[in-house]
């Protein structure tokens, strides 16, 4: 488990916008570890973990997009049934709320990966170590 920084996207909720973002960071070497989209009407919010988040971050600016980042908490964990229930529960107990989450995990893989972002970053980093 790591505390790492989330880089959010505000982009045009059209085609080909993604595959710009994507090719963009292919091409400096960038790796995408985790990646949420939600949209609205006029734009689409992408949330990704990426290999190296400054230069991510330097690329996407220069070409004029709006970008946020935040710290979230990305976790290696079991692929089997009652993990995530594991986790939530033991933050709950602790009162430290989960204020949205993405992951995923090929499903004969052994392990997965989770990335959340937790009302106390540094408290549910303690809780789950």
């Amino acid at each position: 488990m790591e505390i790492t920084t989330q880089l959010a996207l505000f982009l045009a909720n059209k085609p080909g916008t993604l595959a710009a973002v994507c090719d963009a960071l292919a091409e400096e070497e960038i790796n995408i570890f985790g990646l949420t989209i939600s949209d609205t009407v006029d734009h689409a919010v992408v949330r990704m973990v990426v290999s190296d988040h400054k230069r991510a971050l330097s690329i996407f600016e220069e070409h004029g997009t709006l970008v946020l980042e935040n710290e979230v908490l990305m976790l290696e964990h079991d692929n089997e049934p009652g993990t995530l229930s594991r986790i939530a529960k033991k933050l709950a107990a602790e009162k430290v709320n989960i204020e949205y989450a993405y992951g995923a995990t090929a499903p004969n893989a052994q392990k997965g990966i989770l990335i959340f972002r937790p009302n106390n970053l540094k408290k549910a980093f303690e809780i789950l170590s």
